[in-house]
């Protein structure tokens, strides 16, 4: 059951982030989000601390096709999430140790609340539809993190 805190959490992010990504042309409910391009498919997920109090925003993309899974399973366009892709990185991450999540522990007002809900929103540049891909690759920007990342994925994948 979902405490008080992870409600009024939820509805902040309905009010705030969810009609911004409905008008970049996001679908999907919380904690999913899919967005289909015209060579790929942005996927966002929003994944909550078991123990409560704070969240992360993963963001990564596959091909239109969907994605089949290393152990052979396929999952079509319409259910891939970001946790179906190896490749994602989290919202607001400066460097390789960076774990960025967005704490509302503390939060006891409905503004406190869109606060994190604002803070969130306002690190996303989705008007751009190639800007999760370029984060991807390293092409929005000198952030060590991504290219750190994008070391370790291509290492751990040739072997």
């Amino acid at each position: 059951m979902a405490t008080y805190e992870r409600k009024m959490m939820d509805n902040s992010l309905r009010n705030v982030v969810i009609p911004y990504l409905r008008e970049q042309g996001f679908k999907g409910s919380l904690p999913h989000f899919r967005r289909m391009n015209e060579t790929n498919i942005d996927l966002i997920t929003f994944q909550f601390n078991k123990w409560g109090g704070s969240f992360v925003v993963e963001l990564t993309s596959c091909s239109i096709e969907g994605v089949t899974t290393s152990w052979g399973e396929y999952i079509p366009p319409s259910k891939v999430t970001a946790h179906d892709i190896n490749k994602r990185f989290r919202l607001g991450a400066k460097s390789i140790k960076d774990d960025p999540w967005f704490v509302f522990e503390n939060a006891k007002s409905e503004e406190e609340f869109e606060k994190v809900a604002t803070t969130v929103l306002e690190l996303l540049n989705l008007t751009d539809r190639s800007w999760i891909t370029n984060q991807l690759n390293n092409k929005g920007g000198n952030n060590p993190f991504f290219s750190s990342l994008t070391r370790i994925f291509n290492k751990s994948n040739k072997k």
